[in-house]
């Protein structure tokens, strides 16, 4: 895996073996950022189930100010520091090694709000509508954020969750980006 664009292109990353996390494919990344380059410069990105942290990182090498990357999984952790090391973006970037849900109450806790975030749990869980109803909530999701869920084409999310409306669903094959808005 490689960042695709931005200041950090080219660069490559290293991903944890096994089968605890299924990294988003190059076309689906690319994708997902383009869509989000409105929003990208200087934005605060919150990266959940962020394995090896391929969005994060992405997003930051694009422009993005900061990015928190959420993931429990031991072995991704680490692939995810060795990949912020090598990047020299240790000052830009946060690990939070826990569930999506309990980061999600402690970053409400500490005041944190983005402006983009990122979900891709495992496709094999409900954690896709948990954790957009904590996000729908509102309390980090910024007063115009964007949230973009990633999941099976056959499982979407609900139109409607909290203060976010889904505006727009980009399918690859059997995985799809539903893209939400804070407040419509």
């Amino acid at each position: 895996m490689r960042i695709l664009a931005g200041a950090l292109k080219g660069r490559r990353l290293v991903t944890p073996r096994g089968p605890a996390t299924r990294p988003t494919t190059d076309q689906v990344r690319l994708a997902l950022l383009d869509a989000l380059a409105p929003w990208l410069e200087g934005a605060r990105v919150l990266d959940l189930f962020a394995g090896a942290g391929g969005v994060g990182l992405e997003a930051l090498s694009r422009g993005a100010a900061h990015a928190t990357f959420v993931e429990r999984d031991a072995r991704a952790v680490a692939a995810l520091r060795r990949n912020i090391a090598a990047l020299a973006l240790e000052g830009s970037a946060r690990v939070l090694r826990e569930d999506a849900l309990r980061a999600l109450e402690r970053l409400a806790g500490e005041g944190e709000r983005f402006e983009i975030a990122f979900l891709d749990p495992p496709y094999e869980t409900d954690l896709a509508a948990a954790t957009l109803v904590a996000l729908g909530a509102g309390p980090v999701t910024g007063p115009a954020g964007v949230v973009v869920a990633q999941h099976r084409t056959k499982q979407p999310p609900a139109p409607e969750i909290g203060v976010l409306r889904a505006y727009r669903t980009r399918r690859f094959g059997e995985t799809t980006l539903t893209f939400f808005r804070a407040g419509g």
